[in-house]
């Protein structure tokens, strides 16, 4: 039996990436380049990147990406998708862009079910920040402006995205995995080529939420991040299809 050889895929741009060490953009980049070359899309994909670590995709991916406003991806790949109704639009978009300020921007784009693909990057932090609380920090977690842990009775609980979406009649594909390990960037990459499918068949919108590791902003060391996502992250926030029609 050969052994298989990993080449780099052509929707990755021959350069280095610039995101912190141990850091999980790098990983979800590839994953989503894969996709798009295993389903012949490179030339008429088009990204949506906001503010936030995520911002950086356009210098890595080689298709057109283009920057929206904080939180306003969904609204810019609205705009993109039905004035070009042909392209593969989809965002890539951070928890503290998507939870908290285009909170709304997500719930209305996945519930008027725009044909659209959303990447959702969930590590419980601003990162690009240092490490500010987001809507998805958990409840007792410390972050630069929770030192003492987060307090649901001042700060609220953590906003289930997946969870909240999928009881939407718009949303088609919802999904949540992980990529701590081989085998979940695998399944990871599986849904990111159903969401992408979903879009393609004109079934509407279709989201998958990936929990990523942020050394830098968890203030951990990668492997302390990497435990910490697979024993305490995934009991609040469970991997799985929430939604498939």
């Amino acid at each position: 039996m050969q052994p298989t050889k990993f080449v780099k895929p052509k929707s990755l741009k021959d350069t280095h990436h610039n995101y912190c060490p141990g850091c999980g953009h790098g990983i979800i980049h590839r994953i989503v380049a894969e996709v798009v070359d295993e389903l012949n899309i490179r030339e008429k994909t088009i990204g949506v990147a906001p503010v936030g670590c995520a911002v950086f995709a356009y210098d890595y991916w080689n298709f057109d990406v283009t920057e929206a406003a904080h939180g306003r991806p969904p609204a810019v790949a609205t705009g993109i998708k039905r004035v070009l109704p042909d392209r593969i639009v989809f965002t890539y978009q951070g928890d503290g862009d998507l939870a908290a300020i285009g909170t709304a921007e997500i719930i209305h784009a996945a519930n008027r079910s725009e044909n659209i693909t959303v990447i959702f990057v969930n590590n419980t932090v601003y990162g690009m920040t240092q490490g500010q609380m987001a809507p998805t920090t958990l409840p007792g977690q410390k972050t630069l402006t929770t030192p003492y842990g987060r307090e649901v009775s001042r700060d609220g609980y953590p906003l289930k995205v997946c969870e909240l979406l999928s009881v939407l009649e718009g949303a088609r594909f919802i999904a949540r995995g992980m990529v701590t390990d081989p085998k979940n960037v695998m399944l990871t990459k599986s849904y990111i080529k159903k969401a992408f499918l979903t879009q393609i068949e004109n079934k509407g919108f279709s989201l998958v939420e990936v929990l990523s590791m942020c050394p830098s902003g968890l203030h951990m060391s990668v492997l302390e991040t990497k435990n910490w996502i697979e024993n305490e992250l995934t009991k609040f926030f469970p991997l799985g299809v929430y939604k498939d029609v």
